[in-house]
């Protein structure tokens, strides 16, 4: 394929001494003169591991060049990537005006091609917030051109995967190929490009495909602050933080795999918040700072208040809670996030009804007694008997469970309103019901 690749940066320099090694014929555009210098003499702009060779051999064969001119870029090429810089604003916004700028010039380049039924696809690999492409890029293009986006020409967004020190070898054994796409079109000139690299392809809606870059970023900064902060508490304690982190990460079931990484309701029960609470204080008695462990449970708790802010807006006051206990199969109440949302509500003079099959006053024994006791006193009078006890008294129904007799029981439509806390099964399709409210789609 022909590609021209705008911005010759670490991603852009690598993208297109990569592409051109899988045999495109690629045009690096720059602003900057010396970086368009040093690629046309066969020199990588950036140290980087194997870079350097690549580039050498790229441009000899005569698969890679580059050009200050964008007209001549675009006129050269049949995809585009956008590789340019997004840093922070002072106030640690993204700033797009690099973005902005390029996303212009590409568009008035276009504007030739535009109705000649040659259609180029534009390929965004910048990091930008999810709404970027929709609401700011390609107005920009289709201002520019003249054309409209997915009809004209395409547009693509494609985040980038690569380490800085192993980014060539990270280009051509990803971890995965996430294409955003707005028509099939464009998604399809995107995976030809990347055809016969390893790794699970992804092709998504393009606002995911920008979130997916945040959620990688986001989620390998918080792991490395979460072990550097235990680390620091094991150092205090006097214990191997190393031979800790060992037999952590030994653990694939439940530590290093999807469990708990599906977004929900909060967290409870009778280890997690009493452990993060025991930690967290001897962490402050050893006068170790532990931000991140110390706001893990007002996170949650934040978490819960949201639940109450979506029945707040409804504007209702008769409520069904379906679920009470922290974990299905059992009446634990103890720490139970379900029982904190039923304390709230009922605190703030909402007209409560609650159902949980495995929750029966006669049967609570011993601390989880006297949790339920000191919490919740009322809750005799607020449990239902039956879904149907529920659902006949609520205008709003919280859904905390994924108990089956729940679950089928549930109705379609705009009364009650259900929110949704757990992601219910069939929560894509109730997304269109006017009563219909997801905590975390």
């Amino acid at each position: 394929m022909r590609v021209s690749v705008f911005g010759l940066g670490y991603v852009g320099c690598v993208s297109a001494a990569c592409l051109a090694g899988m045999g495109h014929e690629v045009i690096g555009v720059d602003v900057n003169q010396a970086k368009v210098d040093l690629v046309d003499d066969g020199k990588a702009p950036v140290v980087e591991e194997r870079i350097g060779e690549l580039t050498a051999e790229v441009v000899r064969t005569g698969a890679l060049r580059a050009t200050r001119d964008v007209e001549e870029a675009i006129k050269g090429s049949d995809v585009s990537l956008v590789c340019v810089g997004t840093p922070s604003e002072p106030n640690g916004s993204l700033c797009t005006t690099y973005l902005e700028r390029v996303t212009e010039q590409i568009g008035a380049a276009l504007a030739a091609r535009v109705g000649q039924g040659s259609r180029h696809t534009v390929v965004f690999r910048s990091t930008m917030l999810p709404g970027t492409c929709l609401n700011l890029l390609i107005p920009l293009l289709e201002k520019h051109s003249g054309g409209t986006a997915g009809v004209d020409f395409g547009v693509a967004v494609n985040p980038e995967f690569l380490r800085e020190g192993t980014s060539v070898r990270d280009f051509f054994d990803p971890p995965k190929t996430v294409i955003g796409e707005i028509d099939p079109a464009s998604g399809d000139v995107v995976a030809a490009l990347y055809e016969g690299l390893p790794g699970e392809t992804f092709r998504v809606p393009v606002p995911t495909a920008e979130a997916i870059k945040y959620a990688d970023n986001a989620f390998h900064g918080l792991k490395i602050g979460f072990a550097n902060e235990l680390g620091a508490v094991c150092q205090a304690l006097g214990v191997d933080a190393h031979q800790v982190m060992d037999v952590f990460l030994a653990d694939r079931k439940l530590n290093i795999s999807p469990a708990y990484l599906r977004p929900g309701f909060a967290f409870g029960g009778s280890c997690l918040p009493k452990d993060l609470r025991s930690l967290v204080h001897a962490a402050q008695r050893a006068d170790v700072s532990v931000p991140i462990l110390a706001h893990v449970l007002p996170s949650n708790s934040a978490h819960l208040q949201r639940a109450v802010d979506l029945v707040e807006r409804t504007g209702k006051r008769r409520v069904g809670l379906f679920g009470l206990s922290f974990k299905p199969g059992t009446d634990d109440l103890r720490e139970s996030p379900l029982v904190e949302l039923a304390e709230r509500l009922f605190g703030k003079g909402y007209d409560l009804r609650i159902y949980d099959a495995n929750v029966n006053l006669s049967r609570l024994m011993g601390a989880n007694r006297e949790y339920i006791e000191n919490r919740l006193p009322h809750l005799e009078q607020l449990l239902a008997n039956s879904v149907d006890e529920v659902l006949d008294h609520a205008e709003v129904c919280l859904i905390g469970t994924r108990d089956p007799a729940v679950l089928s029981a549930l109705p379609h439509g705009d009364s009650p309103v259900l929110v949704d806390l757990i992601h219910l099964p069939d929560a894509e399709a109730r997304r269109a019901d006017p009563g219909y409210v997801g905590l975390a789609w």
